[in-house]
């Protein structure tokens, strides 16, 4: 159960509120040690101090073509991906979510258990004021319009979207769980700080703007090759991402037909990867090259197509 006492606007966290990792609520002093390193472990760190559980650091962002939403003024920027979000891998690649449901600020879980299976607990829906709301106590309106011009989603607010990623992803790190920020914590604090480490990471991976120098660009005519794509963003991220495509198989298109290739044939989101120095707050992150598979895209020549945005729905 958790308890608070406020004093002065800072929250005050008692003995009982449950730690995720058996964090001290004390103040903390963090040397910067590699996440996914081998005394990278809590037995032997300050999970505090550095990434102990979701030490696979993944900077993850979408090329969306409209929102749904253009009608209310929710458009995409123009010449930029979007921010999907920052997520919090195990070092082998697996991954857990929604870790802390005292901090459940999604309206529509997916999935609705923390383990994605119907054994799974049950993650509720989100019902409160949403999580934008909890920039304005601590003056973050110029952090509010930035997610707001490149944190944007599709078919919903882009608050709801960013309580997902918050809850999903967020309340799996170590150290961004709340006994983490010392014993004059403010309520949400952590959220606000989450918020700006994603944006942090997404500001240094300007993949329209990498595409764009190696001649990719996007067309509704022109088609391109993974390993094109892949080339490009390696040389400038120094690792290779994961590159995610969508829509029809390409051996189910006219331009595939009869060949064995069944990967996708639509570009939609970028993941990239990174070990980190210390707490993933300080942005000190060493690219890694993805984990497993680096695509589920057609692999074919000139297979992929990386749409241009639907009139009116970029800015």
């Amino acid at each position: 159960m958790k308890l608070q006492i406020t004093v002065s606007g800072a929250v005050l966290l008692s003995a009982a509120y449950a730690s995720l990792y058996n964090e001290s609520s004390s103040n903390h002093t963090c040397p910067l040690l590699l996440s996914c390193s081998p005394g990278t472990v809590p037995s032997k760190v300050d999970s505090c101090c550095a990434e102990t559980y979701g030490g696979l650091v993944l900077s993850t962002q979408f090329w969306d073509t409209y929102t749904g939403l253009e009608s209310e003024g929710q458009v995409l920027p123009r010449n930029s991906w979007t921010l999907h979000g920052l997520w919090p891998d195990f070092c082998n690649g697996s991954f857990t979510q929604y870790c802390d449901l005292n901090r459940q600020y999604d309206p529509s879980p997916s999935p609705n258990t923390t383990n994605g299976l119907s054994n799974g607990t049950r993650v509720p829906p989100y019902k409160g004021p949403n999580i934008g709301t909890f920039l304005e106590p601590f003056g973050k309106y110029d952090l509010l319009e930035y997610m707001n011009k490149y944190w944007i989603s599709q078919g919903s607010p882009n608050y709801d979207f960013w309580g997902h990623e918050f809850s999903k992803h967020a309340t799996c790190y170590s150290t961004f769980d709340v006994p983490c920020y010392g014993p004059e914590y403010r309520q949400h604090e952590d959220v606000v700080d989450f918020f700006e480490t994603a944006i942090l990471y997404y500001k240094r991976l300007p993949t329209w703007h990498w595409l764009s120098s190696a001649g990719i660009r996007p067309s509704n005519h022109t088609t391109y090759s993974i390993s094109d794509l892949r080339d490009a963003l390696t040389h400038h991220h120094g690792a290779v991402p994961y590159i995610g495509c969508s829509g029809p198989s390409y051996n189910s298109t006219a331009a595939g037909n009869g060949t064995l290739d069944k990967g996708y044939t639509v570009l939609s989101e970028v993941w990239y990867y990174s070990h980190v120095h210390g707490k993933p707050q300080y942005g000190h992150s060493v690219p890694v090259n993805a984990s497993g598979s680096n695509t589920n895209c057609a692999t074919s020549a000139g297979a992929i197509h990386y749409y241009e945005r639907t009139p009116g729905s970029e800015k």
